[in-house]
């Protein structure tokens, strides 16, 4: 067991997190973009229930204190393994445990974890019902508006009520199909076209229940817009491209938005000390690379820290100095435009 307690409450609505993303949302990434914003939740990678029992639980249950509220989500179908995990991660300090039956791709298919569970609800909820018999913290679930040949929002629904019987009241969907005979996880995750306006149902047919919608969202007005409808948005792929959107999500709570340098200011201490316990300097460089995204510099700022062009500490204080200079350049050469124009 850690001794990482939780130092935040889960924030209420607006509910804005981002997604679990395979080999993106590590804890290096969560603690970068939690210095965006202090209210997104962040959501680990997915993990199986296997790999916590069997692989190391501190390997994958480790996070730092600061990436608080996070959610752990779990892969998988037995429900006592499933209970054990989730009892793990409310005594290491997790703020909820969140249910992945989404994932569409061939490995968790094949171990009867992610979007193919959609077909079988009456052991989603079993699974969730040992979830909360063994925690007090929340449990959640994550799922597709529909698999394969099961596409239809009442077979959607019927998924939803049978596993809100259970007492579980917070569904984060993703608003595409998923397509596990024919199409690969990539293609899944832009081939099947978005249904929004089936979540907005979900939500208006089921207003008890708290929605949250997902997939293809990547702007402040586009999360402005799916507020009107339920009751949060999960951000995925642009929350990890584009990081400052997390820093003008903060206008949903009237926060003002953080500067690059002063993030970088906070990164830099936690890059040493990552290094100094032997993590490989571009496995963390690799989650700040969309920091100045559409800023002038922002192509070098990718070259200096990417493919391993970061050697040492002293590399990324250049490439934050090389930024600095061309932002610099820009506003001067704007500034002397404008005077003489």
């Amino acid at each position: 067991m850690t001794d990482l307690q939780q130092n935040v409450d889960v924030p209420k609505l607006p509910r804005i997190s981002v997604a679990p993303m395979m080999d993106w949302t590590t804890k290096d990434y969560r603690f970068f973009a939690r210095l965006f914003n202090p209210n997104v939740i962040m959501y680990t990678e997915m993990v199986t229930t296997g790999a916590i029992l069997f692989g190391g639980a501190n390997r994958h249950l480790d996070y730092n204190n600061e990436e608080h509220p996070i959610v752990l989500q779990l892969g998988g179908s037995n429900p006592k393994d499933l209970a054990v995990c989730t009892k793990m991660a409310q005594d290491w300090g997790y703020d909820e445990v969140n249910l992945n039956v989404g994932c569409p791709s061939d490995r968790v298919q094949n171990n009867k974890i992610g979007a193919c569970l959609m077909a079988e609800p009456d052991l989603v909820a079993e699974c969730i019902a040992e979830m909360r018999n063994a925690v007090d913290i929340p449990v959640t679930v994550k799922h597709r508006i529909g698999i394969d040949n099961m596409q239809s929002y009442e077979e959607m629904l019927h998924f939803v009520d049978t596993v809100a019987k259970t007492g579980c009241d917070n569904f984060i969907v993703h608003a595409r199909i998923a397509l596990l005979q024919g199409l690969s996880p990539k293609e899944n995750r832009d081939v099947p076209p978005l249904r929004y306006e089936d979540v907005y149902r979900l939500k208006k047919d089921r207003p008890i229940l708290l929605i949250e919608i997902n997939g293809g969202i990547k702007t402040f007005a586009e999360t402005q817009e799916h507020l009107k409808h339920v009751d949060g948005v999960m951000i995925g792929r642009e929350a990890y491209h584009n990081p400052y959107l997390l820093a003008e999500l903060g206008q949903l709570w009237s926060l003002a938005a953080p500067d690059r340098f002063d993030i970088m200011d906070q990164m830099l201490p936690y890059i040493a000390k990552r290094m100094e316990e032997g993590a490989p300097l571009s496995i963390i460089t690799r989650h700040i690379l969309g920091l100045f995204q559409n800023l002038p510099g922002a192509r070098k700022w990718r070259q200096a820290l990417s493919g391993g062009n970061a050697k040492t500490f002293a590399d990324v204080e250049n490439a934050i100095m090389g930024i600095k200079e061309a932002i610099k350049r820009t506003e001067d050469y704007l500034l002397e435009k404008s005077i003489v124009e």
